[in-house]
């Protein structure tokens, strides 16, 4: 579809700067990819050169920035006035409900509330319990005396193995595995035995978990997941660990059984923590730092072994600086070893 300039500008609450206002804008994209047809967005000042080098036929910009060489409209969120650009010309594709399909297998004992669908070929045990609204897609696989909240969305292919309870208006994304087993062995005369997996797993409401991303059950208790978490595709959380709500888990984090955390932390990409520790309330874990002690409330860490950020950029700064120092620390060895060949006798004269 093809929308004004002066019309997109309403729609996006903003104000157009520049351009006729009957120009026809064909399309939304971002600076390297736009074309003359498309606006596209620049969300800071400083970044307002880049601008140039596209070929974007208008930006959205924030408020304030005054006429740029091309049409703009300046709005108060750049980011959410550009998703609304987007939705125009890109409308999400709505699904309509289609309740449950006839070649979903469906335990007779389980309980599903109104408009809940199902779609084919998904698995649903017995005793299972499905809250209002819920959407269970193809070849999800929900095993017995699992209990799902309303409005919760499970994405084909993921498992939810048996007892996993799931909160309302959670996200369970392709190919996620919650409730497995802890990965828990007593060595014997004979090879390992698996310790008690009488657990369960437990997200609370508001959580999303990402594609391929592995929760496993507690070994008596539960493995909890608090309300509002955000975990990304590819993360590791083992048996019996407690996160807090709102916490951030970024991509192919791995966290070690029975770690606990307070509430909005965050942990960046590829963060490992051992087990049995504690991060406190507000944390943030630096991309790939190793965390094998308690963090703080507030602590913002970085590294293997994960030190404050501060101290860890001290050590960076000091280690740029060994090439330097190397070549410094030869220069004076030869002056010593110079001096001492000659017994003084330089030091003596320029006395």
């Amino acid at each position: 579809m093809a929308i004004t300039l002066a019309d997109l500008a309403t729609k996006v609450d903003g104000t157009l700067v520049g351009g006729e206002p009957t120009r026809l804008v064909l399309g939304a994209a971002t600076l390297d990819s736009a074309t003359a047809g498309d606006i596209t967005l620049v969300d800071a000042a400083d970044k307002l050169h880049l601008l140039a080098k596209s070929r974007a036929g208008g930006a959205i910009v924030p408020a304030g920035t005054g006429p740029l060489d091309r049409p703009s409209i300046e709005v108060a969120d750049v980011h959410a006035a550009f998703a609304t650009a987007i939705t125009t010309f890109r409308p999400p594709r709505c699904a309509t409900r289609i309740g449950v399909s006839p070649h979903a297998a469906v335990d007779p004992t389980a309980r599903l509330a109104a408009d809940v669908d199902v779609h084919p070929y998904a698995t649903i045990g017995a005793d299972v319990e499905i809250g209002a609204g819920a959407t269970i897609h193809s070849g999800a696989r929900i095993m017995p005396g699992c209990r799902i909240g309303a409005a919760s969305v499970i994405f084909p292919n993921a498992v939810l193995y048996e007892n996993t309870i799931v909160g309302a208006r959670c996200i369970v994304h392709a190919n996620a595995v919650l409730g497995a087993y802890g990965f828990g062995y007593k060595p014997g005369p004979e090879g390992y035995t698996i310790s008690a997996q009488l657990g369960w797993v437990e997200l609370a409401d508001d959580v999303e978990v990402g594609a391929a991303t592995t929760i496993d059950r507690g070994t008596y208790g539960p493995t909890l997941i608090g309300a509002g978490t955000k975990i990304d595709n590819l993360v590791m959380i083992a048996h019996n660990c407690r996160i807090g709500r709102h916490a951030m888990i970024c991509s192919q984090v791995g966290v070690a059984g029975s770690t606990t955390t307070g509430d909005w932390v965050v942990m960046a990409g590829q963060v490992g923590v051992r087990d049995h520790v504690h991060i406190g309330d507000k944390a943030v874990l630096g991309a790939r730092s190793g965390v094998s002690n308690d963090i703080e409330a507030g602590k913002i860490v970085l590294g293997e072994p994960a030190i404050d950020l501060r101290d860890r950029k001290l050590q960076l700064a000091t280690m740029s600086k060994l090439p330097e120092m190397r070549r410094e620390l030869k220069q004076l060895a030869a002056r010593v070893a110079c001096l001492e060949g000659s017994g003084g006798r330089g030091t003596a004269e320029a006395a």
